[in-house]
């Protein structure tokens, strides 16, 4: 053997030794999910689809395709602070380990990662992410990009897994893109406080929030000139007819974008365009749609300093810097458990 792959076999023995990966969320699971969420959320009134169902490998592709278009400001506003911020980050948390819930294909890790290795602290790496093979090949990219980096991920929900995630290190977990939006006010509180419940004294939260702003720019945002959004909304039907045998006509559902002022989101919905029957032969179900009945896919909602603070500090989280992109179209905000009052002097 040529000393060249002798080097690159070390190489991956190293790389293979310092990811491992806890699967908490198998195939079988998400199978079970998916068939609970559309039958109880095809039966509801008004009827609905939960966001996360959007992205298989298309969806994910078409997502990445609108993280790029002119009117989709979140991703990049983001990124810009992450870049301007991380050293803040890392100095003001002291983190060793980097936690991140969501974590995809890692995009936006490296910013972070490169500052907590500029200082000597970077350790480890926990992704969190719903999808297996994902998480594994984003793993090993960055096992192999940063030297030394222990990497230990999760598979699973973060509705039910929290508690897989690793306690041990001085850890800054990061919840990115505004996901936290997509999720309406109880099940949002829920979330927070299982945050806050998850973080132990010295770690800290940091948020990716989407701003209020003019309805207008954020109605572009969610119905671009392109048709992008529109078919990344329309690939949910796609996805429930793949996996459950349905037989969603996708040409027959109009995008349809809304600024819900009182909440303060936008709501995507999915329009039929005639009356029709769609059976879903996985479920032994049928789900009679009225022309212009409309199918709720998604909320994002949207907040501003004072509306953030206030929900942190309902689920026992402190509010310890917030910082915008120039814009002011995007925040990252740190937080940390409430300390516990000190007990009286005697």
């Amino acid at each position: 053997m040529s000393s060249a792959i002798m080097s690159s076999a070390n190489m991956s023995s190293t790389v293979a030794d310092r990811v491992r990966i806890d699967v908490r969320l198998g195939p079988d699971d998400l199978a079970e999910q998916l068939e609970r969420d559309v039958r109880a959320g095809l039966s509801a009134d008004p009827r609905q689809l939960p966001p996360k169902w959007f992205y298989d490998e298309c969806g994910s592709q078409l997502f990445d395709a609108i993280t790029r278009l002119p009117e989709y400001y979140p991703t990049e506003a983001e990124r810009a602070i992450l870049h301007q911020r991380a050293d803040d980050v890392v100095q003001a948390t002291g983190a060793d380990t980097l936690v991140e819930l969501g974590s995809g294909t890692s995009d936006k890790t490296g910013v972070l990662l490169d500052a907590m290795s500029d200082t000597g602290q970077m350790a480890r790496y926990v992704p969190f992410d719903v999808s297996e093979e994902t998480l594994r090949d984003a793993s090993h990219r960055l096992a192999e990009r940063y030297d030394g980096l222990e990497i230990e991920g999760v598979v699973g929900d973060l509705d039910h897994d929290l508690d897989a995630i690793p306690r041990d290190g001085r850890r800054l977990v990061a919840f990115l893109g505004g996901t936290i939006g997509n999720y309406p006010p109880g099940p949002r509180s829920r979330l927070l406080g299982d945050l806050a419940g998850a973080l132990d004294p010295g770690d800290h939260l940091l948020l990716g929030t989407d701003l209020v702003k003019d309805p207008q720019r954020l109605l572009d945002a969610y119905d671009d000139s392109q048709g992008v959004t529109a078919e990344f909304n329309r690939n949910v039907l796609a996805v429930v007819n793949h996996r459950l045998d349905a037989d969603f006509d996708l040409d027959a559902y109009e995008h349809v974008a809304v600024w819900d002022d009182d909440h303060a989101w936008i709501e995507m919905r999915l329009r039929s365009d005639r009356q029709q029957i769609v059976r879903i032969e996985a479920l032994d179900m049928e789900v009679p749609l009225a022309r212009d009945e409309e199918i709720l896919t998604e909320i994002s909602a949207k907040f501003t300093q004072p509306t953030l603070d206030a929900e942190l500090s309902h689920a026992g989280l402190e509010l310890v810097d917030w910082w915008t992109d120039d814009d002011g179209d995007f925040a990252l905000s740190l937080a940390r458990l409430v300390p516990a009052p000190r007990p009286p002097l005697r």
